[in-house]
């Protein structure tokens, strides 16, 4: 009887267990990965539902998967124990997987999972490592999309660190391989990875401009690459707040206070709607920063308490808004002039970033180590040389390398010509500038009646320009001297400077004034006023260092121009050089 029972009672435990799992096809098993990817942009909770549902598959590699991706999730909900206690789960099933192509695969996803964790965790050397190892897989299998991510994460890896110029190379040359093998990707898929890499290039030119702030060129590629990620983050929250926030960074920088404030509410409402403490934390510190530059530090403080700075405490890695918070808390309180306070949160502030900097040393010198032994940084997969007409590619290579080394050649010796060239003319112009210079300092020192003169025209041009139109000599001579007059008041550094704003200001109509610039300076009104511009700009470097170090894009700005290109393209004209060429030869 006890042996019927027995076997009844094994029967129906088996029934049960054989109930629970479930089989499920290649195509279902893909479509659960790429639902758990998309949720890691913000909807973790309903990742950790479909790692749920995977799990209960009777495939190992699907188990291992389901734990592996979760693992990571519950580090983004900040649940270290059940993102360990999954990912020791993950690598029990992996070992029960036959060797095979897809064990290999589940390793490589493994590694990058870990990787994520520990980058998390801020433990970058530790990252870097499982980042290394899983690419090496990943290349032997000719995974393009794991490769991809790979070398995105070692990316940010170096970003953290300060490679700034490393990070940047990375992801510009993944950028670059993703659009070219864009048919290897799903819709969504493509969407997400473009959002993924110009959130990261965004963060990386941010970061390094923060160590090079005279740099400006370097902010203005930050905010052009945010405003990418936003645009291909429509569906991916996490990506979208980020975006979005550094974006409220960068306007911040630019004093567009309203702008920055706007974004930084919004993250916080977003953050606070999907649990993300992280996000809601650094949103309340920026709103709390940009309050504090504007004086207004009681309120400052309301957004720095909230910030919750004295939880980081309870983790092992200081985090860096903790002691940015108490370093203003330190401040206003000085000013409020409450010394206790100001002195508990100074002493916060120096104790908390002395075990910063110590615990960053430390990670950068563990991750450049690893950089130098591995050697994978400059390793970019073509793995596309690997798939259909092979022979034919190779051929085609062969062919365009010589033609490329032809081109190249011819060139280098066509702008070794154009640069000298440019160069005479530029010299010229630099030496022709300080002249006047020179001529302009003597001539303050003596009275000279003012003497017009009028330039020597073609009969043809002046028959060509207004051929019905008479003034008189005293009418034009009082037009030319009311012009040199808003000359002298660098009128025409107004973006607003055309030709009816001039005829309003001389008080005379548009018809005269357009007729006197053509016959007294031998061009149109619009050439005119761009001679004027560029000059201004030519004497500004001559003169000025400082003004020698603005973007492009800020040097039009302040002569007036709209955009940088109808600028460059002007200075090139006059000079036979783009700006920066002239003020690095001065």
């Amino acid at each position: 009887m006890r042996l019927i029972i027995s076997f009844l009672f094994l029967f129906l435990l088996n029934t049960t267990v054989a109930q629970s799992t479930k089989e499920f096809t290649e195509q279902e098993y893909i479509e659960f990965q790429d639902k758990i990817r998309f949720s890691m942009n913000g909807n973790f909770d309903e990742g950790l539902k479909y790692a749920a549902e995977l799990q209960k598959s009777s495939k190992n590699e699907h188990l291992a998967f389901a734990y592996g991706a979760g693992s990571y999730l519950y580090q983004l909900k900040n649940n270290r124990v059940k993102c360990d206690e999954w990912y020791n789960k993950a690598l029990e099933y992996y070992k029960k997987i036959p060797e095979s192509v897809e064990k290999i695969n589940i390793r490589a996803y493994l590694y990058n999972y870990r990787g994520l964790i520990e980058w998390k965790r801020k433990n970058f050397g530790e990252a870097l490592s499982n980042y290394q190892e899983g690419i090496k897989l990943s290349i032997k299998t000719s995974d393009v999309i794991q490769t991809v991510k790979f070398k995105s994460n070692m990316a940010l890896v170096n970003s953290e660190v300060g490679n700034y110029a490393l990070a940047v190379k990375n992801l510009r040359q993944n950028s670059d391989f993703l659009d070219k093998n864009e048919g290897l990707y799903e819709k969504d898929q493509f969407q997400n990875s473009k959002s993924n890499i110009y959130t990261n290039l965004g963060n990386v030119y941010e970061s390094y401009f923060m160590k090079n702030r005279d740099k400006l060129f370097l902010l203005d590629s930050a905010e052009y690459f945010y405003k990418r990620a936003v645009n291909f983050s429509q569906n991916y929250i996490d990506n979208k707040m980020t975006a979005t926030l550094s974006l409220g960074n960068i306007y911040l920088v630019k004093k567009d206070v309203k702008n920055a404030e706007r974004a930084y509410f919004d993250i916080a409402m977003y953050a606070k709607q999907n649990n993300d403490e992280t996000y809601y934390k650094i949103a309340n510190y920026n709103l709390g920063e940009l309050y504090f530059t504007q004086k207004k530090y009681d309120k400052a403080l309301v957004f720095l308490k909230k910030n919750d700075s004295m939880a980081a405490l309870k983790e092992k890695k200081i985090d860096k808004s903790y002691f940015q918070s108490n370093y203003i808390q330190a401040k206003i309180y000085n000013i409020k002039n409450e010394p206790e306070l100001a002195f508990k949160y100074s002493k916060l502030y120096l104790d908390a970033y002395e075990k910063y900097e110590g615990e960053l040393r430390e990670e950068a010198l563990d991750v450049n180590y690893k950089l130098g032994t591995a050697n994978l940084s400059d390793e970019m997969v073509s793995i596309q040389e690997k798939y259909k007409y092979e022979v034919l590619w190779n051929k085609a290579l062969k062919v365009f390398y010589v033609i490329l080394v032809v081109a190249i050649v011819f060139f280098l010796i066509k702008n070794i010509r154009d640069k000298n060239k440019a160069q005479k003319k530029m010299n010229a112009l630099i030496e022709e500038f300080k002249a006047n210079l020179e001529k302009k300092e003597i001539e303050k020192t003596i009275e000279k009646p003012v003497v017009l003169e009028v330039p020597e025209l073609e009969e043809s041009l002046l028959k060509k320009e207004n051929a019905n139109l008479s003034i008189d000599e005293a009418k034009e001579n009082k037009i030319v001297e009311k012009l040199l007059a808003l000359e002298e008041k660098l009128e025409y550094l107004n973006a607003d400077f055309t030709l009816s704003y001039a005829a309003k200001k001389i008080k005379t109509n548009t018809t005269y004034l357009s007729y006197v610039v053509n016959k007294r300076f031998g061009k149109s009104f619009g050439e005119y006023s761009n001679e004027l511009k560029i000059n201004y700009v030519i004497n500004q470097m001559i003169t000025n260092h400082l003004y020698r170090k603005y973007s492009t894009q800020a040097i039009a700005e302040s002569v007036g121009f709209k955009n940088a290109v109808s600028f460059a393209k002007s200075f090139r004209k006059r000079t036979g050089v783009s700006p920066a060429q002239f003020a690095n030869n001065i």
